[in-house]
C-alpha cells in the first residue's frame, strides 16, 4: 500500500523534506523501545513510496553496543557532532544511571545549545535530565522510575502520559510508547492518513496521543471492579508519605472501617493496612535501587517515623534489610528486576 503525503514541513517547491533520526543507544538499552521507534520509520517509507526518513545509530564508543537481551548492534557514528536539522533519540534501559556517562552529558549538553530536538526513550529521560535539558519541561519516564526520578529532579514537569514532547524536547514511557510517539511526528510531518496507514501495517489498532496516561486503569491491574475499592487504592497510592488511617479512608468513600476491611479481603486477600504497607514498601524498593538517598530519608519519603520500624517492616515482606537490599543491587539499577521491557 503506498500513500502519498498531505502535508508536513516543505521545502522550496513544495517537497515534504527528508529527516533524519540520530539513535543513541546507551549501554544495555531496551530493545523493544528502539525497535518500536525505528520501525515506524521504516514501514513509513514503505506506504509512502519513497525515503521519507533517514536513521543513524550512534554510541559513546562508535563501534558496537548491547541492548539488555544481549544483542549487538553495530553503530554508525560516536558521539560526534550532528546536523542541526536532525532529531536525536536517546534509548535507555537497565542501569541508566551508570550508561549516563559524563561524555554522554557533555554530548547532550553540547547538540542541546546548537539547537538540535533531543527526546529520551524508556529510561533515557533520566540522561537527559541529567544533562539538564528538561528543566522547566514537561517529560515523562516509566512509572515504575516516577518516584527516584522526582527525588531527583525537582526542576523537571513529571508526568504520566504516554509520551510528551514540549518543544524541541520529547521522551516516551518505555515500551509500545514509542509507536504512538512516532505517529505523531509522523502525523505531523506527512499528514494522519500515512500516519494511519503506518499503523495498520503494525497491526496498532488504538494509537494513544500525549493526553493518555502510561499506567492500566486501578480496575484492570487489580482484576477488580469495585468503584469504592478504586478509589481507595488511588488515594493509598497519592498519600505514601503521609499514610492515611483506615478509618479515615472508609469516611472518605462512606464506609465503615469494618465494612472497608471486609471489601479488601474479600477482593484482594489482605487487609487494608497490609495492602497499604506492601504500595509503600515497594515505593521504598525503588527509591533504595535506583536512588542514592539515605536509608533515612527513604523511610521518610514512604511513611515511616523510624529507620528501626522500616527496617522490621522491609525485612518482613522482603526477607532481607534496606541496607542489604542496596548493598546486593547497587545504587545504579534504574530498573527493578520484574521490568519486563
Amino acid at each position: 500500500m503506498v500513500v502519498g503525503p498531505t502535508k508536513g514541513t516543505k521545502e522550496a517547491g513544495g517537497t515534504p523534506k527528508q529527516r533524519r533520526f540520530v539513535f543513541v543507544l546507551l549501554d544495555q538499552f531496551t530493545m523493544l523501545c528502539f525497535a518500536c521507534a525505528i520501525e515506524p520509520l521504516r514501514i513509513a517509507n514503505r506506504v509512502m513510496g519513497k525515503t521519507a526518513y533517514t536513521w543513524l545509530l550512534a554510541g559513546e564508543n562508535g563501534s558496537e553496543v548491547r541492548c539488555s537481551n544481549g544483542a549487538a548492534f553495530k553503530l554508525d557514528m560516536g558521539l560526534e557532532e550532528v546536523n542541526r536539522e536532525d532529531t536525536v533519540l536517546v534509548c535507555g534501559g537497565i542501569d541508566v544511571q551508570l550508561a549516563t556517562t559524563k561524555a554522554v552529558v557533555n554530548w547532550l549538553r553540547r547538540e542541546a545549545r546548537r539547537g538540535v530536538a533531543i527526546g529520551g526513550l524508556c529510561t533515557a529521560a533520566y540522561s537527559l535530565a541529567k544533562a539538564g535539558l528538561l528543566d522547566g519541561k514537561r517529560a515523562t519516564i516509566h512509572w515504575e522510575n516516577q518516584d527516584s526520578f522526582l527525588e531527583e529532579f525537582d526542576e523537571v514537569k513529571l508526568t504520566k502520559s504516554v509520551f510528551v514532547v514540549d518543544g524541541n524536547r520529547i521522551s516516551t514511557a518505555g515500551g509500545t510508547a514509542s509507536i504512538d510517539l512516532m505517529l505523531k511526528l509522523i502525523a505531523d510531518d506527512h499528514g494522519e492518513d500515512v500516519a494511519n496507514a503506518v499503523a495498520d501495517q503494525l497491526i496498532y489498532s488504538s494509537i494513544r496521543t500525549d493526553q493518555d496516561t502510561q499506567r492500566l486503569s486501578i480496575p484492570t491491574r487489580i482484576g477488580v471492579r469495585h468503584p469504592k475499592l478504586s478509589q481507595v487504592i488511588q488515594m493509598m497510592e497519592q498519600n505514601i508519605e503521609d499514610p492515611i488511617s483506615p478509618a479515615d479512608l472508609a469516611e472518605d468513600v462512606g464506609m465503615s472501617t469494618r465494612q472497608l476491611e471486609r471489601l479488601f479481603r474479600r477482593y484482594l486477600n489482605r487487609s487494608p493496612k497490609r495492602y497499604y504497607m506492601e504500595l509503600r514498601l515497594q515505593k521504598a524498593r525503588n527509591l533504595l535501587m535506583q536512588t542514592d538517598m539515605s536509608v533515612i530519608n527513604v523511610a521518610l519519603a514512604c511513611g515511616f517515623a523510624s529507620p528501626s520500624h522500616f527496617s522490621k517492616c522491609y525485612r518482613a515482606h522482603y526477607q532481607t534489610t534496606p541496607y542489604r537490599e542496596r548493598g546486593s543491587h547497587g545504587t545504579s539499577a534504574i530498573i527493578t528486576p520484574r521490568l519486563s521491557f
